[in-house]
């Protein structure tokens, strides 16, 4: 396979809107028109519950981590162990500007990261996620979680493979992105009126005659 043909595979994969579709299917809404807008987890959780929240971040943890699993193994080139960078890269990409969704409207591409990086650097990925949990139980915000979780992915990557590794790099561009795709959080935050996880939004109404998911 050409590296080419799995760069346009992991982008695909990770335009799979799985929480537009939830809100679809669930509720027969439009998620972008609902709680914050957004298409991650978080939101989810607000508009339709923990079940399916958890389903969608599961989906979209698998959107990052299999191109990076399986696609390596597929590519006819000398180089195919560091296309596993691009792909999981393209899958980000796809995630947070979905070809499914005409390159609008998709995630901030946490979730999606945390697949990438689970298949890269399981260690570095676990001690992110750990301060991303303690952090929101702590105060609430899943915004700062990711941010502060993005920054401990890439300073156990520097400590642990060095500042000219490649997968540092790839942290730090990732952790980059997500501080620039919740720019608005960091202003909310500064302001204090960012929301506090675990307050469910208003229920949506549904528009068509029954619940599919």
């Amino acid at each position: 396979m050409s590296p080419l043909v799995g760069l346009l595979i992991s982008y695909v994969l990770g335009s799979i809107p799985s929480a537009y579709l939830a809100g679809r299917l669930r509720r027969g809404i439009d998620l972008r028109e609902h709680g914050s807008g957004n298409l991650g987890a978080t939101n989810v959780y607000r508009v339709l519950g923990a079940k399916v929240a958890a389903a969608v971040f599961l989906v979209d943890v698998a959107k990052g981590a299999l191109p990076v699993l399986l696609l390596p193994d597929w590519t006819a080139s000398p180089a195919a162990d560091h296309w596993r960078y691009a792909y999981g890269l393209a899958a980000i990409i796809g995630h947070v500007r979905p070809i499914f969704l005409l390159w609008k409207g998709g995630g901030k591409g946490v979730a999606t990261a945390t697949g990438v990086f689970f298949a890269l650097a399981p260690y570095a990925t676990l001690t992110a996620f750990a301060t991303f949990v303690v952090t929101v139980y702590a105060t609430g915000y899943v915004s700062l979680g990711s941010l502060c979780g993005a920054l401990v992915l890439a300073a156990v990557l520097l400590v642990r493979h060095g500042p000219q590794s490649a997968l540092f790099v790839v942290g730090a561009l990732v952790a980059a992105f997500v501080f620039w795709s919740h720019r608005a959080n960091i202003a909310r935050l500064r302001r204090g009126e960012e929301h506090r996880f675990g307050r469910r939004a208003k229920p949506a109404p549904s528009t068509s005659k029954g619940d599919a998911l």
